[in-house]
């Protein structure tokens, strides 16, 4: 019982410290790993990344327990002979199974009301006079076109800074997924379905849309630019596609 108890609270300092360091790294990744996560031009996606990052810090204190005792259990009761006699029978402890159950059930059960919670501001539409997109995906590109300025199309998606936009998903022949890492703008893209997904695009600069479904050969090459501009920079670019496709 003595040896019991002093293993549990070895465990339990160094379960403490391994806490506390992968708390620490979760929290200052972005700064220790800069360019792990696009920067939030939008947002939605500033929410996103608060989710996943509060996500990882409740995560941490439970992953670390199991693999502390995993690996305590390995170094200090592991064997280099073989066994000649059957071990000790061991019983479980009620009462740390109960704690177990009833502490990560209340964390699962949390999260996902929290998440839950958050769902609907994906598919609401912003205040405000929306910019409408259409988006079309073809193995392999990206095609969008802006019904408010004469169905002007292009393969560059260009978008002014500030004004909420609506995105109109499908796609011509395979799933595909609509993705704007750095918006957190991801849809499916399906064949005579039309989804919506909605963002306000807040922060200047370049930046990509993807293809996040598997739609064959040359998938991983599915992506095309996405460059967020001044309002009277955009008017411009809009000009110049009316008369291009003229």
């Amino acid at each position: 019982m003595l040896k019991a108890s002093k293993e549990i609270k070895v465990v339990g300092v160094i379960w403490v410290v391994a806490t506390v360091a992968g708390v620490t790294l979760a929290i200052f990744a972005h700064r220790l790993l800069p360019g792990m996560l696009p920067p939030a031009a939008s947002s939605l996606a500033k929410s996103q990344d608060f989710t996943l990052g509060l996500f990882t810090v409740l995560a941490v204190p439970v992953a670390m327990l199991v693999w502390v005792v995993a690996a305590y259990s390995v170094i200090t009761g592991g064997s280099r002979t073989m066994p000649t006699d059957e071990g000790p029978r061991i019983h479980g402890n009620f009462k740390v199974q109960i704690a177990w159950l009833v502490s990560t059930a209340a964390l699962c059960i949390g999260l996902v009301v929290y998440g839950l919670a958050l769902l609907p501001s994906i598919y609401t539409p912003s205040a405000g006079r929306n910019l409408v997109v259409d988006v079309t995906g073809q193995q392999w590109q990206w095609t969008f076109s802006y019904p408010s300025y004469g169905n002007v199309t292009s393969t560059t998606l260009e978008l002014p800074v500030n004004v909420p936009v609506t995105f109109d998903v499908t796609s011509r022949d395979v799933t595909h997924s609509f993705w704007i890492p750095a918006m957190g703008v991801k849809v499916d893209a399906n064949s005579g379905v039309v989804t919506t997904a909605y963002v306000v695009p807040n922060l200047l600069g370049s930046y990509v849309v993807r293809c996040a479904e598997l739609c064959g050969l040359f998938h991983a090459y599915m992506q095309s630019p996405v460059h967020v501009v001044p309002m009277n920079a955009f008017t411009r670019w809009i000009s110049k596609r009316q008369a291009t496709n003229a």
